[in-house]
């Protein structure tokens, strides 16, 4: 395929046919991660729960998320995203069908939790599509795969009301709904299986040569990964807080202190793992030329992902009782509409940043596109009772685009970095995303409105400076083959 055609429509083109069938993997992923919200009267009229429960089913949706995509990220570089995708898919869908017939609250907690796994579905395809794809397309191929797929949230509260109300009806019609969803995901886990591979023919899967954790190339890159992995345990005891006793009161104080205990207990683990991975390195200072990477470029692109993903998720959440309460004699239908028309852009302007990303260059159109975030979530800061509706509603319009362009720019970069730990380095990124949403929705609970938008201002100003910082893709990162050979791969 030429460096500069991309017939997105030409399915006897195997790098397209291989994009459509990963974008629509993880399109079902989202589907069945965000099944619960849409449903959330059906569901909570058919266990009488109290808005603390429910509060809590949603906290467990994204908990597990966080370390999953860690460790997915791991299990794609080793055993390729073929047989992890599919096994995601059909493991998820059997999580989705026992959520389905839970019969306690205790039973549907459980699996929600468990659920929070599939969450883990983006990291996988970002290494899949870029080995399949050029330097000069892989940000537009990877913004296609991630925005086409994660309108899969979108559709779940599209067609499982519908489903749920208007085709099974009764009581279980959420029920049979979800089970609707979680069977077509495990037959096309199966069908996805059959249909794709890892890598071009005659193209090598390159692996790292230690899994559970990244390698890193000097002892200062160790202290700064070690020291990033700390927010991401961080986050999860704040949502532990919040079922505890000082919080929600779903937890009682021993197992909160259990839980606090179980993650310190994970992140020894974790560290043990990064240390085993890097022992030969730290021995020795430093590791061959050719295996050297800046490790910087992996902590800047976690922050822009929090900054753009992370407030993403953070303002679909708060934007629909925002226009409530601003706007008089708005329906909470009308509200809902305009708050998820937020994430909507995904669909054009998460491959429109990667585009601009491949065409223009990683760092200035990163920069230029957090400007964007930063200037969006100021002018959202304006808004009052006395702007017009219309207006409102463009000033959302604008951010949006910019924040969906910025999660198209980072990942138009990660697959670049280095090819063999793509799914480590997508997972860390990713996680960071979820990190920022808790992050930012935690804070909303203590701040009013403005200073919410003018916090995620702040961050995306950080994130610019960051940016800075960003080693420009040039030339090739360098892979060993099985033989000792070197294998360049182009990233400009």
């Amino acid at each position: 395929m030429s460096s500069y055609r991309f017939p997105l429509l030409d399915f006897s083109n195997k790098s397209i046919a291989t994009l459509h069938f990963t974008w629509f993997a993880f399109f079902l992923t989202f589907v069945m991660w965000f099944s619960l919200p849409p449903l959330k009267p059906l569901i909570t009229a058919s266990f009488a729960m109290t808005p603390q429960q429910w509060a809590a089913l949603l906290t467990l949706n994204v908990a597990l998320t966080i370390p999953a995509r860690i460790v997915v990220g791991s299990l794609v570089d080793k055993f390729g995203p073929r047989a992890i995708y599919s096994g995601l898919l059909i493991f998820s869908g059997a999580l989705l069908i026992a959520f389905a017939c839970a019969q306690t609250f205790e039973q549907l907690a459980l699996f929600r939790f468990l659920l929070g796994f599939v969450g883990a579905g983006f990291v996988i395809g970002i290494r899949l599509v870029s080995e399949w794809f050029p330097a000069r397309q892989v940000g537009l191929a990877e913004g296609i795969y991630g925005g086409w797929g994660n309108f899969g949230a979108a559709a779940a509260g599209f067609t499982l009301p519908f489903l749920a109300i208007h085709v099974f009806g009764g009581d279980d019609g959420w029920r049979y709904a979800m089970g609707t969803a979680a069977i077509i995901a495990m037959i096309y886990g199966v069908a996805f299986y059959a249909s794709v591979r890892n890598t071009p023919k005659g193209s090598t899967y390159f692996k790292p040569k230690k899994s559970g954790g990244l390698e890193v190339s000097n002892r200062k890159d160790f202290c700064f990964y070690v020291i990033m992995n700390l927010p991401m345990y961080l986050i999860l005891a704040v949502l532990a807080w919040k079922m505890s006793p000082a919080n929600l009161g779903l937890l009682s104080t021993a197992t909160t202190y259990v839980l606090y205990t179980v993650l310190f207990a994970l992140f020894v683990f974790q560290f043990s793992q990064i240390y085993r991975v890097n022992k030969d390195m730290l021995q020795k200072g430093s590791v061959a030329e050719h295996d050297k990477y800046e490790f910087k470029q992996v902590a800047i692109l976690s922050w822009a992902y929090l900054a753009t993903f992370g407030s993403e998720i953070a303002v679909v959440s708060v934007l629909p009782a925002f226009f409530m309460t601003t706007f008089e004699g708005l329906s909470v239908t009308q509200a809902a509409m305009l708050g998820g028309s937020f994430a909507f852009m995904n669909l054009v302007a998460r491959p429109g940043g990667g585009w601009v990303s491949d065409k223009f260059g990683r760092r200035f159109s990163m920069s230029i596109i957090l400007a964007g975030v930063a200037c969006g979530y100021l002018l959202l800061a304006q808004i009052n009772a006395s702007w017009p509706l219309y207006l409102a509603f463009s000033a959302v319009f604008i951010c949006s685009l910019f924040v969906q362009a910025g999660c198209g720019a980072v990942f138009a970069v990660v697959p670049l970095i280095k090819r063999r730990m793509t799914g480590q380095i997508a997972g860390l990124a990713g996680a960071y995303g979820n990190v920022g949403a808790l992050f930012f929705l935690t804070m909303n609970t203590f701040i009013d409105i403005q200073s919410f938008f003018w916090m995620l201002a702040g961050t995306a100003t950080i994130g610019l400076v960051f940016v800075q910082f960003l080693k420009e893709p040039q030339g090739h990162v360098v892979e060993v083959n099985e033989d000792g050979s070197l294998h360049k791969i182009e990233v400009s």
